[in-house]
């Protein structure tokens, strides 16, 4: 009699996975404060931002601290991104290839913070195995872009099986190069969903020892006023 690996049986679908880190990591929107503290050759710096966003469309971000970058103000509406700085009184549109540039010396580029649209909105997913991380075990998902506007080809998430929040990934060029790798951690419960509030980012292709992203503080599903997401609002 043949034997049946009952194993595979119980692998999850791969874009159900997808799914259930979309409900966590996405929302209808939010207001955060955050600490980026950024490791680079020499030194570190440390810069404090407040943001309110909703959904994918609209963000408006504003910078707190140090001083050199207090009333640093960024908006994105849909596909287009203004940067205020207060030390020149100038707005000025970021496009083309100025979004690949890094954020504040970080290891983002103003493309990684524009693109926030559901993973199962640009991606096919594909169950790779397992792996456990940090003593968590997670799912190994492959996935490759369906569409053409979109910074990475390809990535590697590692998805934890039992709160399905992403714990690591990797981001490819469409070469297979790989370009960025991500931790996440201190995953909270938050509002009834969980949610990683440490994340580490570090682009392979500079020199530095990364970037530290940390959301100290998080509230979904808030009243957001419409004046928040206009232009009107960087000069304020």
């Amino acid at each position: 009699m043949a034997f049946i690996n009952t194993t595979t049986f119980s692998q999850p679908n791969a874009n159900a996975l997808l799914e259930k880190v979309d409900e966590n990591m996405a929302s209808e929107n939010r207001i955060s404060e955050s600490t980026m503290i950024i490791h680079g050759r020499r030194d570190s710096r440390t810069i404090t931002a407040r943001t309110w966003s909703v959904g994918t469309e609209k963000s408006f971000t504003e910078y707190l601290s140090p001083a050199r970058e207090q009333g640093t103000k960024m908006l994105k509406l849909e596909d287009q991104l203004w940067i205020y700085s207060p030390s020149t009184d100038r707005t000025i549109q970021i496009s083309g290839h100025m979004l690949r540039q890094s954020v504040m010396g970080s290891d983002l580029s103003y493309e990684d913070m524009m693109d926030t649209r559901k993973l199962t909105d640009v991606y096919d997913a594909r169950l790779e195995g397992e792996e456990t991380i940090g003593g968590r075990p997670t799912w190994v998902v492959h996935l490759q872009a369906r569409v053409d506007d979109i910074a990475y080809h390809s990535r590697k998430i590692w998805i934890d099986t039992e709160r399905y929040v992403p714990l690591k990934e990797e981001l490819f060029a469409k070469s297979g190069q790989l370009l960025k790798q991500t931790t996440f951690s201190e995953v909270k419960q938050i509002d009834g969903r969980w949610f990683p509030t440490a994340m580490r980012f570090k682009d392979m292709l500079k020199q530095g020892d990364g970037t530290e992203f940390i959301i100290t503080s998080i509230q979904f599903n808030q009243d957001i006023p419409e004046h928040m997401f206009t232009k009107a609002v960087l000069r304020r």
